[in-house]
């Protein structure tokens, strides 16, 4: 958990998130902005889980969807869908959720390490899992879903 910025040396903030029935969380430092869903431009021959790029301000930014991304099931998008912006290592990636739900501050207390796999999703997506009062919260490693052993979209 060591790529995870803490707000003091014992807690960490994080941007909750929905896919389906699960509650995700990002650290807030890799979250550049929340936008709603917009047009998104198709790129041929892309990976599957990128549904295109967009233009933020002159940005042009490629669009991940999560859904995609983890194996689940596509969902029509709804006025809840949102385009979290995040920012590793000095780039800009979109990334589609259902729908975001709030900040929230966890304790390390509260963090426990990941499992192997959690609802299906490959452990090297994961990087704790947080308990905030009877909900688990999947604390994702926004690098490792960026960069893995399919496709390489950031450098080191």
């Amino acid at each position: 958990m060591s790529d995870m910025t803490a707000t003091s040396s014992n807690e960490r903030q994080l941007i909750l998130f929905t896919l389906g029935t699960g509650s995700y969380g990002i650290p807030i430092e890799n979250v550049f902005e929340i936008k709603k869903m917009g047009d998104i431009t198709m790129v041929p021959k892309a990976p599957k889980y990128i549904e295109g790029v967009i233009n933020l301000r002159g940005n042009v930014i490629p669009v991940i969807d999560l859904r995609k991304r983890f194996g689940m099931d596509k969902v029509e998008y709804t006025k809840k869908t949102k385009t979290i912006i995040v920012e590793v290592k000095k780039r800009q990636f979109g990334l589609i959720v259902d729908s975001v739900a709030e900040v929230v501050t966890l304790n390390n207390s509260q963090i426990e390490p990941s499992l192997p796999t959690v609802s299906g999703l490959k452990a090297e997506f994961i990087n704790g899992i947080g308990k905030l009062d009877e909900k688990l919260v999947i604390i994702l490693d926004i690098t490792s879903i960026l960069q893995s052993n399919e496709e390489i979209l950031i450098q080191e």
